[in-house]
């Protein structure tokens, strides 16, 4: 196939996470062999002095950054994560909420953006884990809230989850000036109209969904 390497590059670029190779190899129509092979060319181009590495693992192949470069990655992202969820944190933690367990592939579909660093950010600031993997080709990563999403908002439990109008009023973004003197973080506050996202308002019939629902 032409352009193989690129095409594998952007493929891992994409996915986020660990792809097994023998999927990879089916789907592009090639043999594991192939697929071996630009692996291989990737590993010699990236795992040096730059600041993407290709690694291996389990039959899987994935992109990392290098890490060489973990302080200066730290310096620079953790304040921005620790600062404030973003509103495409907002909106993929609100999908979560309602919808898991769920992929980061479904979160997409319902976001249709790749939402590979706001699912980053969640992660970071433990307000989601993953809970098992689905039973689908590959095994996709299954994603749902923690105990620390829960006390961020002031719930007993999944099952006070309000709609989803009421939770965004809810979701604060949390800048460093205002923090409150209190250990709360709960203080309600009310988003601009226009920043509540019309697929928000429009969503009906959610389900909660119970912690034991969330485990694969």
């Amino acid at each position: 196939m032409e352009n193989l390497k690129e095409i594998v590059l952007s493929v891992l670029f994409i996915a986020g996470e660990g792809v097994e190779k023998n999927f990879i190899a089916e789907k592009l129509n090639v043999s594991e062999s192939e697929i071996d092979k630009v692996i291989e060319q990737l590993k010699k181009e990236y795992n040096n002095e730059k600041g993407i590495h290709v690694i291996t693992f389990k039959n899987k192949v994935q992109l990392a950054s290098n890490p060489a470069y973990a302080e200066y990655i730290s310096t620079v992202l953790n304040p921005i994560r620790e600062k404030s969820l973003t509103r495409a944190a907002l909106e993929t933690l609100a999908i979560i909420a309602y919808k898991q367990p769920i992929t980061k592939l479904e979160i997409e579909d319902i976001r249709r953006v790749n939402c590979d660093y706001a699912v980053q950010v969640l992660s970071d600031q433990n307000m989601i884990e993953v809970v098992g993997r689905k039973d689908a080709v590959g095994k996709p990563l299954l994603f749902g809230t923690t105990e620390n999403f829960l006390k961020r908002f002031n719930l007993n439990d999944l099952a006070e989850l309000p709609d989803y109008d009421s939770l965004l009023e809810r979701i604060r973004v949390i800048e460093e000036d205002e923090l409150p003197k209190s250990d709360s973080l709960y203080n309600e506050f009310s988003l601009p109209e226009e920043e509540v996202p019309d697929f928000l308002k429009e969503e009906t019939g959610i389900e909660n969904v119970s912690g034991d629902d969330a485990i694969a």
